[in-house]
């Protein structure tokens, strides 16, 4: 009998029988625990492998499909990714929630409660990371076959201490104790080349160049399934981690030098030790250069190989390849790409090159110019010496395209050359990614235009139909169905499930604005939220807060353009506000702040230190009785916005107007009933077209009133310290050393940021703006109907800001690819046949 016609005996069901088997199943066979020596740890990995079994069938049977069609695939690069905890996220994609809840009650058990053991990998440092994880979401319940790349960093982003206020660096091993969600695939292992010389062979006519290396690193591929939401289709994150091509040297270790014999291990699996690493000198730089270039050639030769699984032609390569490049740190893959084809591939240059552009697209995420990276040509031309070559012939056509186009403009050439000419020759990697790609788009509408403005300004005068926007989107799976289930079931109890997968169906909430209950309802669920948050912020931290407060939240990554400088200059202004009228009335207010300061990065970590010299003194003032309320939440992750969010009442999205470029937390915020309170820059722009003026709160000087400002070099902060009494009254409460009694010249650094270096993030400028606005964000919190009733209008016009809706765009404007669905209600996925069909070939090989 043909192995495909068989019954299915063995299709995991949906059902209370079937998780608690599996997960007795495991816990004995799997972990080797009985009742006797099972740990919680234990329990965890039994119900993570559990629920991955689901996965298992799903995701063999998604590529299978993908081969067996030969479908065009969208490979999506990113440095970063913030997953967050895997077990909740499947779970609740899986649709078995409430499945696992009954089938370990029984144990005695709560998934939730064990699904806190574990650990968010760190793999990325803010929104772009979360970004990623937000796009493989959508990507996988939109049926999309894809591919995320990525780097599997032995330790992620640093765990943040906090020692008398200041900021610790600590590693993150997250590995510490596995990982039950990867599946390591040394078969598809890659070598990547570093260093060596290039030759140069004349044969037939044509001349060859070789690259001769002198080293190796194996790039080892590690795999997690990544479902979509009520979908069969299970795609695939691939990490990379770095392993020596030969372990030890035998004679060195023989003759007794230890650490010579390991030398090289060291140094090659060194490129995925850690995420990011510093830059502050040139070894740090060489590294975070060598890291880059070993993710895009292991990725590169990856996708080669799997396209020429099934393809023979490479004109074909566009139309089955479509590689997004997420920001600039992917942006070699432009070079390694042409590498692969010219001198492995052997196709011509002109070829090679229409390839390549139509295959890359590129995400710009940032308006700042150190976040634009430039590399010193000799990096190239110590560790990556073809790549020079193949970079500097790419810019050698280009600027023969410009001059042609504009002959006698040579400060255009050199405002447009990829080489950056001066004492030290650099590579512009945004410039590179721009010139190799068909597509290149901002992520919101202000900073898309910003980059045709002024960023870009001349490569979008080159390439007009190049420059696209794709708005930032977030997953409604991850920050309202799993984030806030309270707020989650009071909308399907209205509008039904739809709105999980179709966001847009949201405004249908609008109907109950005029239901009084309804408003209720929701205060009550924000409440509920935010005594939750309350009781963790007591447990944790000590501080006793009142959850009928305005919960004020801002949280995000330090630095200074994200100005929470001026956020707790203004706690200052209110605290000296009740010291001069003991009997002012205010709503009480619990200012939230979390997030991380870069290791090097001076001055956000002083503004750290200023938030917890200032909460120790306003949080033990009983003279202002508890109005006033400011906590730090230490290590910010995925799992602690997730506590944070649902609570929040408003969302601080403070930028220097012109400077974020999108900014996702706004969406997460606002979509929970948050009303924002923010500049108009990034996002904020777009979500107050959709929520309307009345329910939002916007301040501060726009874009281009700063960039005015700038060229005329007409701002003096000065001036506002001098003309406003409270704005200097709060300053000089500051610089008097009302918060550094016992270190006078702690925030010293501060004075000379506003009066010697003219405050270049316009923090005095904004400041009587904001804090106007403040106030009219607490006589809207006076009246309680109509304050759920913006929340309400928040939630319910937020729906453009999904993930689904961004990546239904790229898939139609960018990558031009196709859904595959699949249901695995229609195969066999019994293991025994799976067994002999793969023992007699019949499996479609390759992942």
């Amino acid at each position: 009998m043909d192995v495909h016609t068989q019954l299915d005996h063995h299709q995991l069901s949906h059902d209370v029988d079937t998780i608690r088997q599996k997960f007795a199943h495991h816990l004995k066979y799997s972990m080797a625990k009985d009742r006797y020596t099972a740990t919680d740890w234990d329990r965890y990995l039994a119900l993570s492998i559990t629920i991955r079994d689901y996965l298992i069938d799903r995701w063999m049977l998604t590529h299978q499909t993908y081969h067996r069609e030969n479908v065009k695939r969208i490979y999506y690069l990113s440095l970063e990714y913030l997953m967050g905890r895997s077990l909740v996220n499947n779970i609740v994609n899986l649709k078995l929630n409430h499945v696992c809840a009954e089938a370990l009650s029984e144990f005695d058990l709560d998934w939730e409660k064990l699904s806190q053991l574990g650990v968010d990998a760190g793999l990325g440092n803010g929104g772009l990371g979360r970004l990623a994880a937000c796009v493989l979401d959508s990507i996988a319940t939109l049926g999309l076959p894809a591919v995320g790349y990525g780097l599997r960093y032995d330790y992620g982003i640093f765990r943040q201490e906090i020692e008398d206020g200041y900021q610790v660096e600590e590693p993150d091993e997250w590995l510490r104790y596995g990982n039950p969600w990867e599946i390591e695939r040394p078969e598809y292992q890659f070598p990547v080349s570093f260093g060596g010389a290039v030759e140069e062979r004349h044969e037939n006519g044509t001349v060859a160049y070789i690259w001769i290396p002198a080293y190796h690193v194996l790039a080892i591929p590690f795999d997690t399934p990544i479902v979509g939401y009520d979908s069969d289709n299970v795609n695939t994150l691939r990490l990379w981690s770095a392993k020596a091509s030969e372990e030890f040297d035998l004679g060195d270790f023989n003759e007794g030098d230890y650490m010579q014999a390991v030398a090289h291990k060291v140094q090659a699996e060194n490129l995925t030790k850690v995420l990011y690493p510093s830059d502050s000198s040139l070894t740090g730089k060489e590294l975070r250069f060598r890291q880059q270039y070993f993710f895009v050639s292991a990725t590169i030769q990856d996708i080669v190989r799997r396209f020429k699984l099934h393809n023979a032609d490479f004109h074909s390569f566009p139309d089955k390849v479509a590689i997004q490049l997420n920001d600039t740190h992917p942006t070699l893959a432009i070079p390694e790409l042409m590498h692969n084809l010219i001198d492995k591939e052997h196709l011509p240059w002109d070829m090679a090159w229409d390839l390549t552009v139509r295959t890359f697209g590129y995400t710009n995420h940032t308006l700042l110019p150190e976040a634009l990276e430039e590399w010193p040509v000799h990096f190239f031309e110590t560790y990556l010496p073809r790549h020079i070559q193949i970079i500097y012939e790419i810019n050698s056509r280009f600027l023969e395209q410009v001059s042609f186009r504009h002959p006698g403009d040579n400060n255009l050439l050199a405002r447009m050359s990829i080489i950056a000419e001066g004492d030290t020759r650099r590579v512009r990697m945004a410039y590179l990614g721009v010139v190799g790609s068909h597509s290149i788009n901002g992520v919101a509408k202000l900073h898309t235009r910003l980059i045709k403005e002024r960023l870009l300004k001349d490569f979008y005068e080159f390439f007009p139909g190049r420059f696209n926007n794709k708005t930032n989107g977030v997953t409604p799976r991850r920050w309202l169905l799993k984030a806030n289930p309270l707020l989650a079931e009071w909308i399907t109890d209205r509008i039904g499930t739809n709105w999980i997968s179709e966001l847009e169906r949201l405004r249908e909430l609008e109907e109950f604005l005029p239901d009084t209950e309804c408003l209720d309802q929701l205060r009550e669920i924000k409440l509920q939220n935010k005594r939750t948050l309350a009781e963790i912020i007591e447990r944790e931290h000590g501080i006793k807060v009142n959850a009928e407060a305005i919960f004020d939240v801002h949280i995000k990554r330090f630095h200074e353009y994200k100005r929470q400088l001026l956020n707790v200059l203004h706690i200052i202004m209110l605290y000296r506000r009740l010291k001069a009228n003991p009997g002012l009335s205010m709503v009480p207010r619990v200012f939230i702040f979390s997030g991380k300061a870069a290791p090097g990065y001076y001055m956000a970590k002083l503004t750290i230190k200023l938030i917890h010299c200032v909460a120790e003194v306003v949080n033990n003032d009983k003279t202002i009785n508890d109005l006033i309320k400011v906590v730090f939440f230490p290590n910010y992750s995925v799992s602690l916005a997730e506590q944070i969010i649902p609570a929040s009442d408003i969302s601080e999205q403070i930028s220097t107007a012109g400077m974020e470029a999108s900014g996702t937390g706004n969406m997460k915020m606002a979509l929970n009933g948050a009303l924002t309170l923010g500049t108009l820059d990034g996002a904020n722009i777009e979500i107050k077209e959709e929520v309307g003026d009345d329910n939002i709160f916007i301040f501060g000087l726009t874009a281009e009133e700063i960039a005015e400002s700038r060229n005329n070099k007409s701002y003096d902060p000065v001036s506002y310290y001098e003309n406003d009494p409270e704005i200097k009254q709060t300053l000089d409460l500051l610089f008097e050393n009302f918060f550094s009694l016992h270190d006078p010249q702690l925030f010293e650094p501060l004075r000379k940021y506003f009066f010697d270096y003219g405050d270049y993030y316009y923090v005095l400028a904004d400041f009587r703006s904001y804090a106007d606005r403040h106030h009219d964000v607490e006589l809207a919190y006076q009246s309680p109907n109509d304050w759920a009733g913006k929340a309400l209008l928040n939630i319910a016009r937020t729906g453009k800001f999904s993930s689904d809706r961004m990546v239904r765009e790229y898939t139609t404007e960018i990558w031009n690819a196709s859904p595959k669905k699949i249901d695995i209600s229609r195969r066999n996925t019994d293991t025994i046949v799976a067994a002999r069909s793969a023992l007699s070939g019949q499996q479609i090989n390759g992942y």
